[in-house]
């Protein structure tokens, strides 16, 4: 099966302070990899290495079998990213940044379409500022899926949705899946987990405490439930990687 993302080595610190440390994983075509941890465990800075928004210490990434540090124009043709935080005007209308984000890629999705399958099509002409919580997060997630998509990174996507949206979301996300689409996502919901995830990555302070399947996840544990199995894992002073 076909390497999508490969990552090797991975170190990033600040000053003294190591964010990650010799972090090295790769996820295969149409497999959804859970980068998981508590704030600070190291999530973030993963995720932005991987990406080449910063600048890593040591390592290694290929996404597609290109480097995002060096050909980031021609992989994020194929290529979504969500973050937790969308640097947006306020007073710009939905439909408005949809046609703008659309304007980013060589061959977007139909952002009408996505409007309509993510319940958004009747706040097409509302002002970014005027949508609640959960609205802005279902429409960050949208703008993610826009380019012409083998590669999807989402941070957090469902915070701020209640559970009908989240559900919802999910199903998305699956037949995106089904269609071969390969996911890494970071995540502090279990549920969404366990639905989701082929792999997982528990992280703390920038280690690595458990690598492997959501069923290895548990069964290595003394518990059950996959909540229960990550909260041991990432218990101060724990070393079960």
């Amino acid at each position: 099966m076909d390497r999508i993302i490969e990552v090797q080595g991975l170190r990033k610190a600040y000053k003294d302070l190591v964010a990650v440390d010799n972090l090295s994983f790769t996820v295969e075509k149409g497999k959804v990899l859970g980068l998981l941890g508590a704030n600070g465990a190291g999530k973030s800075t993963t995720l932005e290495c991987i990406l080449g928004t910063k600048t890593m210490d040591q390592g290694r990434v290929r996404i597609l079998g290109r480097d995002p540090g060096k050909e980031r124009k021609v992989l994020f043709e194929e290529v979504g990213v969500q973050f937790q935080e969308g640097s947006y005007p306020d007073r710009i209308k939905v439909a408005e940044l949809c046609q703008m984000t659309a304007s980013l890629y060589k061959h977007p999705k139909s952002y009408e379409k996505l409007l309509a399958d993510f319940n958004l099509w009747e706040k097409k002409k509302a002002f970014l500022k005027d949508l609640s919580g959960g609205e802005r997060q279902k429409l960050f997630v949208l703008l993610s899926m826009m380019p012409d998509l083998q590669v999807l990174f989402l941070d957090e996507l469902t915070t701020g949705l209640d559970p009908r949206a989240r559900r919802s979301l999910w199903e998305i996300l699956l037949e995106l899946k089904k269609k071969g689409i390969t996911m890494v996502l970071t995540s502090h919901y279990m549920d969404e987990v366990e639905k989701l995830c082929d792999e997982l990555i528990i992280l703390g302070k920038g280690q690595v405490l458990f690598q492997g399947s959501v069923e290895e996840c548990i069964k290595k544990s003394p518990f059950t439930q996959l909540e229960d199995a990550y909260l041991w894992y990432t218990e101060e002073g724990n070393t079960h990687a």
